[in-house]
């Protein structure tokens, strides 16, 4: 609890012992009854003492708004619903109802503090150093001020302040604070670690590759601290609700103030009822569960190491239908082994890799660096004078000059696009053709691992309701066809280049505008596929800056199950927030109602709108403490 807020529950507990002593003196006779045809005015200066002291705030806040010409809210409507109970010499209870008012306000920010709980949490992977050694000696710097390239050490302990990759040492890292994961991975020379993990137990040295402001803490707390600004259309709709809704009802008051007083001349009477009237139409319970049941939904998914970019997407997350999935590092681990060797007739083994690694020389394609290792593996050892005008053609492969013969590595579209006759080989891995001076050198086949997961990630999508699962690649057909087959996809569209699987997508979404469409990637090239798409996922951990930029929801730890429990944790969210508008508006409509016949008081108005918010916040509450209980 924070220091405001002891300071609140003190003076609550003050002025709820001086309201009890005061009506104990009330009901006792020491303080006259109200006298026949007359006003109680000591009863009046005796609790206005608590009123004031309770409610001083309350008045301060609708001063300010009104100077500001933001007149309607929730303060005026107590302030004006006490000071008519006063009216009418209802004195306990226009304390009672300010009291119990700051109550629920105290019990708000108690509740949402914990709702808040996780994103602070996730806050404080945010590095307060890096360590950089000068002159020999340890010194500890602003990560803001280090470079690209700079070399930086990890001690047992701290924060890895900057991603980089580890040129010295190994240790485990605590990766749990970035992707929920709560197994330590161990890292050694050579292995990319991102900034925002813990190092557990040994030291590490570090060349730094981004700049503190594109690392990876950097980019995930500004998702964070931007997630709220981006409102649902249920929090859309409570807001326009709530603007209207409150002088609405101040006026729907002074009726029931007006007209029935004008007709029996009862005007304490009505003016009690219009007081009730008032305070339990306070919109308070809808105005502050929908946005803290949306804000939880965001908390509790980023500690499973889903980090959603705002409210609004975690609503359309549970009305997603259709789910389209980049292949290569999506479904599959992106690790690719060269499973076939094949020259040509009067070609070596070694001419064909030779060839083929001097084309993928520029190349950081994953089966680019598979041909690459494969090559040095042998021996074999590449002359870059020797490598001249690479081109890398998009969706077939790459062209370059070596030693004044022109060479090509790439798919049977790039040897028909040069004339060189090929038969085309049928395979389930990739084949990349190779090709030197106008003659065909073989092929060599690479192939790549699907994830262990991927098969119970569409099972689980297809149980949450999402009625197509699709695969997009620029494979061949006979390789998607064969991973759409062993994970159970329902349609799968092969050969396609980037602009291709932008012009699906857009396909996918004419078909049935009215079915929310995601999709998940993670290379530069999705980029604009996940721009495009409803719902874009990005897979954080080796997903492109770009990808993660143009996402609305990053995976951290690349899990593609992770997808289902998003839509499980908004449904489960916007089943909350309906149920918190759905319990608020009957039990505020039914003790409206009943105060208009009299049926009621404003102790029962107290309890349809303080009472109700608390609910509705206890309510919200319970998305936080199921997080074991979306994971399926």
């Amino acid at each position: 609890m924070t220091k405001s807020q002891k300071k609140d529950l003190i003076r609550i507990i003050v002025v709820g012992c001086m309201l009890a002593a005061l009506m104990i003196l009330f009901h006792t006779g020491v303080i006259p009854e109200l006298p026949e045809g007359g006003y109680n005015f000591l009863g009046l200066g005796l609790f206005m003492v608590p009123y004031i002291i309770i409610a001083y705030e309350v008045i301060a806040k609708a001063a300010r708004n009104i100077s500001h010409g933001q007149v309607f809210d929730e303060n005026f409507l107590m302030l004006v619903a006490t000071i008519g109970a006063f009216v009418v010499g209802e004195f306990e209870e226009g304390v009672a109802v300010m009291l119990f008012y700051q109550v629920g306000e105290l019990f708000e920010s108690i509740a949402v503090g914990k709702s808040r709980q996780s994103i602070k949490e996730l806050m404080d992977i945010a590095p307060e150093y890096a360590n950089i050694e000068v002159d020999g000696k340890i010194e500890q710097v602003d990560p803001d001020d280090v470079g690209i390239g700079s070399v930086i050490i990890v001690r047992p302990g701290e924060k890895i302040p900057l991603d980089g990759i580890v040129i010295s040492g190994e240790s485990r890292v605590d990766t749990s604070s970035l992707t929920g994961e709560s197994v330590p991975r161990t890292v050694k020379e050579g292995d990319e670690v991102i900034s925002g993990c813990v190092n557990e137990n040994m030291t590490l040295t570090v060349k730094t590759t981004k700049e503190f402001e594109d690392s990876t803490v950097s980019k995930i707390l500004e998702l964070v601290e931007n997630a709220g600004s981006k409102k649902t259309k249920t929090e859309k709709f409570i807001s326009k609700f709530a603007k209207y809704y409150t002088p609405i009802v101040v006026f729907a008051a002074l009726a029931v103030f007006i007209i029935p007083g004008c007709i029996t001349g009862d005007w304490f009477m009505w003016l009690e009822r219009a007081c009730t009237f008032l305070v339990v139409s306070c919109p308070c319970a809808l105005v502050i569960s929908v946005p803290m049941g949306f804000f939880a939904g965001i908390g509790v998914a980023s500690r499973m190491g889903i980090l959603i970019k705002g409210s609004n997407y975690l609503e359309s997350a549970a009305e997603l239908k259709t789910m389209v999935f980049d292949k290569t590092g999506t479904l599959t681990q992106g690790v690719f082994e060269i499973t076939e060797v094949a020259p040509a007739e009067g070609v070596t083994e070694n001419e064909l890799l030779e060839t083929a690694a001097y084309a993928e020389q520029m190349s950081t394609h994953p089966i680019a660096e598979v041909i690459k290792q494969r090559y040095a593996e042998i021996g074999g050892e590449t002359n870059l004078d020797q490598l001249r005008d690479v081109q890398e053609i998009s969706g077939h492969g790459v062209e370059a000059y070596l030693r004044d013969e022109m060479i090509m590595a790439g798919n049977h579209k790039l040897m028909v696009k040069n004339g060189i006759d090929v038969m085309e080989q049928v395979s389930v891995g990739t084949i990349c053709y190779v090709a030197k001076a106008g003659k065909y050198l073989g092929h060599i086949i690479i192939s790549d691992v699907v994830k262990e997961e991927a098969k119970e990630a569409i099972a689980n999508l297809k149980k949450e309701g999402v009625a197509q699962t699709v695969m997009l690649t620029g494979d061949r057909k006979a390789v998607g066809e064969a991973v759409a087959k062993e994970l159970g996809l329902d349609d799968v569209y092969t050969d396609l280049l980037p602009s291709d699987k932008v012009e699906k997508v857009e396909e996918l979404l004419k078909d049935d505008s009215k079915r929310k469409l995601g999709f998940v990637g993670d290379g530069i090239n999705d980029a604009p596929v996940l721009a495009e798409s409803d719902i874009g996922f990005a897979m954080g951990a080796i997903g492109s800056d770009a990808a993660i930029e143009a996402a609305d929801i990053v995976i951290m730890d690349d899990d593609v199950r992770k997808i289902a429990t998003t839509a499980r944790i908004s449904k489960y969210t916007l089943g909350i927030v309906k149920q918190n508008i759905t319990f608020a508006l009957v039990v505020k409509i039914g003790i409206i109602i009943l105060s208009a016949f009299g049926l009621t008081n404003m102790w029962v108005a107290v309890f349809g709108d303080v009472g109700v918010a608390v609910i509705c916040i206890l309510n919200s509450m319970r998305i936080l403490r199921k997080k074991n209980g979306f994971l399926k």
